[in-house]
């Protein structure tokens, strides 16, 4: 790896610089620099890592010869699948593992100097609040974000898919009622379509009737949706006030 050392980081914040630093070279390599990425792992070379330095950089390079290792490693061999896969799905892999791997890091360092429950909580919340690397690559980042402004504005927009969903565990009367409002969407049909509820597809009710639409079928999109106050359907739209 990397010849230059690295400071040791000792607490949350220096620990949470540190994933930053790491995060912002993976995603370099998985995005700005993806042709240097997929030339420097050609099936026929060792088993390959992919590392990412907290100065931001990244490397390809071989696993690191002492055991146990200084720091958790990352997934072994990852360019044996390359020609075996589409690019897209391969890079795609290769941002899972390296999601995984930087936690393993970011919490190998809060064992390592003795975080408590209230400090890993605290390492894993700030974490948590970044986009993961797999969502970058494959841009449901931004698809997220528009979800969670629609699912918050006034209307009863709904966005179904659930690619950004935080991990943390919230609070036990929003998990009730969260609970609640899946049972709900299970049982939707599209007002339009017809077709029932799907967890990939944003959807969006009608404040007039309460039926449930995909939103393609009604021409809304998320970032639409973040602009509406209260939302009719075509047909509530058409109907005429009775005197």
């Amino acid at each position: 790896m990397e010849g230059i050392p690295h400071p040791i980081p000792r607490t949350v914040e220096e620990v949470f610089t540190d994933f930053q630093g790491r995060r912002a070279g993976l995603i370099m390599a998985l995005t700005t620099d993806v042709e240097k990425f997929y030339q420097q792992c050609g099936p026929e070379k060792e088993n390959l890592c992919l590392y990412g330095f907290p100065n931001e950089t990244w490397e390809v390079n071989l696993p690191v010869e002492e055991v146990p290792p200084e720091l958790p490693e990352p997934a072994l061999g990852i360019n044996f699948a390359r020609d075996g896969m589409q690019e897209k799905d391969w890079l795609s892999l290769v941002a899972v593992h390296s999601d995984s791997w930087l936690l393993a890091v970011a919490f190998y360092f809060g064992a390592r100097f003795g975080f408590g429950k209230t400090e890993r909580k605290r390492l894993f919340q700030m974490i948590n609040d970044l986009p993961t690397i797999f969502e970058v690559v494959t841009g449901s980042a931004k698809q997220s974000k528009d979800q969670s402004a629609a699912h918050n504005n006034g209307s009863k927009s709904k966005a179904c898919g659930k690619v950004g969903v935080k991990m943390s565990a919230p609070l036990k009367e929003e998990d009730e009622s969260g609970e609640e409002e899946e049972d709900d969407e299970q049982g939707a049909t599209c007002g339009a379509c017809g077709d029932n509820y799907a967890s990939d597809e944003f959807w969006i009710c009608c404040d007039m009737c309460e039926r449930w639409f995909h939103g393609k079928c009604v021409k809304i999109t998320p970032a639409k949706a973040e602009h509406i106050k209260q939302y009719k359907c075509p047909s509530c739209s058409n109907k005429r006030t009775r005197v």
